[in-house]
């Protein structure tokens, strides 16, 4: 007699398991397996991952930003393609900018960097929102890039950063520490420390606690002064100082459901360097120059979260349900919000608070269906409530008249500084696996937002094997990203006297505009990947971005106020694009001996309108490492990253050409070198230590063209760990 059985497995996971049954034996002919859609898509071309081992061996500084910027298609870039807040390096996925990167602590969206206010060309004074976890606290790092990250929603066309915090599965108390030395005294050097404590206090409840410290000192105030020739060059790097807190409650209910609760709470404030938007840095004798040489704290982000979350692992399928609410408590001193003194502190005693407030809630269900192929559906919802006060369109200026329909309120006294915006989505995917070689992922994602409507973003991903060893996959999705809170609101404005406006349309104003539409990405992928038992590991692909309906400061006049200022809005630009070539190799030298390169070479990144680029990247980065493991408990890393020529913009805020051949200057190629170890002596212990910038290829902002940071100079490091 013979039988047909079908197995469904857990964990978002089904299996197939085809048995011909005798009266003596049962024979196991192939089980296939057939992943969830998130797990599938995380297996593109486009995505990477550090895992904890990797942060252990090459120690992040000051931001675990420094390793993830190794990762193919990822770079560093200031906060816009001004090259203003140059020092403000933050992840830049695939040309796209840092607003269009979308950072997730396990898994949950981290928006605190959007309480920090939005400039005429777009750019904030933010250090992003990769440095919330401690890196010896992370478990691993997921980059996800092109059209694996559309199905996370609005900002994530760029791609998604996901940290993943440790989870301990004994009781375990683990303490790590580390140091940076610069060998130029003018350079901020890093301290650290944390301290982990977590495990299960029964069968059914278990626990996890974090606390731990950063102080990363600031650049000297007169560090570029050489390479500028001018004792009012640019400003460095700022320091940073950063508290974090972190407790995690879970309990087991029974085999099916599972409940995380979490609190964390996070204090990161600035040591002043002297950063000003339009200048770069500070004039003699000026406010901020005092403040500098103090190194006075003149901002501070609190970021408090609560969550809880479901996982459910049920015989017609498995979930995972959360909702948190993120508090951010933005307080800086004071600073010009107009013209010339645009972002200059103007305030010693008087500061500026803004609070955000957003609350999430997500819901999404993997469950196996046996139907013409073996497939998972994957089924979800989301909600994402974002509600700021912004006391500081109290603080500017009155308006004497204005044109009708502006919508703008004339007494700052009565313009309200609370604005919110909800989104809501509801979404599919469906991997199905067509044949032993094809495997297809549809998705399509439809999201509602209060101001703009509806937006629907399908998708579509497939991976064919060739042979066991070779795999053609690609993608397309329609990605966007949702207007922020500034661009939105119209009691938020900039203003100028002239130097800030389009040709012949000066005095101007920009104010908030909140009929924009949402911006929309079409990113396409499309590559090879190669892997064998012995080690061996290769891919190629081709990214494609179609980016269009960008918001960007308007150009055309919609009336005026105070009898003869022009006024802007924020609106929807016209197309950009961008295009690359990104591809990595690993090659097993020895069996003790791997060494491993990735490059990203850039096509286009720019706005097909005005032919400015979208980011300030490197035309191609290379980075390459050769690990040895020289004794079991010995590893010796040798690495390098190279960067390829940077290009300014030719054209200036106003639109106008730039002439100035210094403000024309390209960023020329450089490579850094850097070594390290790792040594366990005890089983409990991890020493790491080595040097970065190995042949000392330092770097300064001239704010000239596109030599907009620093690039520091030979630094040591030493990183101690224990776990009992």
């Amino acid at each position: 007699m013979t039988a047909l059985s079908m197995v469904w497995g857990a964990m978002g996971v089904q299996a197939q398991t085809v048995s011909l049954i005798s009266d003596d034996e049962e024979t196991i002919l192939q089980t296939l397996v057939v992943q969830a859609a998130s797990d599938e898509l995380k297996q593109a071309l486009g995505v990477s991952t550090i895992t904890a081992e990797d942060l252990a061996n090459k120690p992040s500084g000051r931001d675990v930003s420094e390793i993830i910027r190794t990762m193919p298609g990822v770079n560093l870039t200031g906060n816009t393609a001004t090259g203003q807040r140059g020092n403000n390096r933050q992840i830049d996925i695939r040309g796209m900018g840092p607003e269009n990167t979308l950072i997730l602590i396990d898994g949950k969206p981290v928006l605190s960097r959007n309480s920090v206010r939005m400039g005429r060309q777009g750019e904030r004074d933010t250090r992003g929102d990769t440095a919330w976890v401690p890196p010896e606290m992370i478990e691993r790092i997921e980059v996800i890039r092109g059209p694996a990250a559309a199905r996370y929603g609005s900002g994530a066309s760029g791609g998604v950063v996901n940290i993943i915090t440790k989870r301990p599965e004994t009781t375990t108390v683990t303490v790590s520490s580390y140091l940076q030395v610069p060998e130029h005294v003018e350079e901020g050097g890093t301290k650290r420390a944390n301290i982990a404590i977590g495990g299960p206090i029964n069968d059914v409840f278990s626990y996890r606690l974090m606390a731990g410290g950063s102080w990363t000192d600031p650049d000297s105030t007169n560090i570029n002064d050489e390479a500028t020739e001018d004792t009012d060059s640019p400003a460095g790097r700022e320091g940073v100082v950063s508290y974090d807190l972190r407790g995690l409650w879970s309990a087991q209910i029974d085999a099916d459901n599972k409940i995380d609760v979490e609190a964390t709470y996070s204090r990161q404030s600035n040591i002043y360097a002297g950063d000003t938007l339009l200048r770069g840095g500070t004039s003699a004798g000026s406010l901020a120059e005092g403040l500098a040489d103090i190194g006075a704290e003149t901002n501070r982000v609190e970021r408090t979260t609560l969550s809880a979350t479901h996982y459910g692992t049920y015989a017609f399928g498995d979930s995972e349900s959360y909702v948190q609410w993120e508090h951010t408590f933005n307080h800086r001193l004071k600073e010009g919000t107009a013209g010339g003194g645009e972002g200059e502190i103007n305030a010693t005693d008087e500061y500026n608070d803004i609070t955000l407030d957003n609350l999430i809630a997500k819901s999404e269900w993997d469950l196996p269906v046996d139907m013409i192929w073996n497939q998972t559906v994957t089924l979800g919802a989301e909600y994402r409530g974002e509600f700021m006060s912004d006391p500081t369109v109290q603080d500017q200026s009155p308006f004497t008249d204005a044109s009708p329909g502006l919508g703008v309120t004339l007494d700052p006294a009565e313009r309200d500084p609370d604005i919110e915006a909800h989104l809501a989505a509801i979404y599919a995917e469906d991997n199905i696996l067509v044949t032993d070689q094809l495997t297809v992922t549809p998705g399509i994602r439809l999201d509602w937002h209060d101001r703009f409507g509806i937006n629907f973003s399908p998708s579509l991903n497939a991976s064919f094997k060739l042979t066991d060893e070779i795999t053609l996959k690609g993608g397309i999705a329609r990605a966007f990203k949702a207007p922020n809170l500034f661009q939105l609101n119209p009691n938020y404005y900039w203003n100028s006297r002239g130097n800030g406006c389009p040709p012949g349309m000066g005095p101007c104003a920009v104010i908030g505009n909140p009929d924009l539409d949402p911006e929309i990405s079409i990113n396409k992928e499309l590559g090879i990947a190669y892997a064998n038992l012995d080690g061996w590991a290769a891919s190629l692909s081709y990214f494609h971005n179609d980016y269009d309906n960008r918001i960007v400061a308007g150009t055309t006049s919609y009336g005026q106020i105070n009898g003869g200022t022009n006024v802007f809005r924020w609106e929807n630009s016209g197309p950009a694009v961008v295009s690359g070539i990104e591809g990595n190799l690993t090659v097993p030298v020895h069996e003790s001996l791997t060494w491993t390169t990735n490059f990203t070479k850039m096509i286009e990144s720019k706005d097909l309108t005005t032919g400015q680029p979208l980011s300030l990247v490197p035309e191609y980065t290379i980075n390459t490492a050769l690990r040895w493991e020289a004794l079991e408990d010995l590893g010796l890393t040798l690495s390098a990253t190279h960067y390829g020529k940077i290009s300014p913009r030719t054209v200036d805020a106003r639109g106008e050409p730039i002439t100035d051949v210094a403000e024309l200057e390209t960023r020329d190629p450089y490579t850094i070198f850097n070594f390290g170890l790792d040594y366990k002596p005890t089983e409990q212990l991890k020493i790491s230590a080595g040097i970065n910038n190995l042949f000392d290829e330092r770097l300064f902002r001239t704010g000239n063209g596109a030599n907009t940071y620093n690039e520091p100079g030979r630094t040591y490091y030493l990183s101690l760990a224990g776990t009992f």
